[in-house]
């Protein structure tokens, strides 16, 4: 059962998900740098006009990383990245 998405978010979520971090490895980079720009807040149009890709493809990438990383919605992709180092944690959280 899917854990509903929390305001404070710790990374004692990431260490009960193992699979999410193997899965991980299999990310497109195309998606990998979707993710990045969800976890710094942008839009999907936002996102969609810096990668230069329609709205739709951000769309896919995104259903696609939930599904490949087995996360519900953008606070636990936004955990997962920071987990990663993709975005850096500014408030030493």
């Amino acid at each position: 059962m899917p854990l509903t998405c929390l305001a404070i978010i710790d990374d004692r979520y990431m260490k009960r998900r193992p699979n999410a971090a193997a899965i991980g490895k299999s990310l497109t980079v195309s998606e990998t740098e979707v993710l990045r720009l969800i976890a710094q807040g942008e839009t999907n149009k936002s996102i969609a006009y810096i990668r230069r890709i329609s709205i739709k493809t951000v769309e896919k990438h995104r259903t696609m990383l939930m599904r490949k990383l087995d996360l519900h919605c953008v606070a636990h992709l936004t955990q997962y990245a920071l987990h990663k180092g993709l975005i850096e944690n500014r408030f030493n959280l």
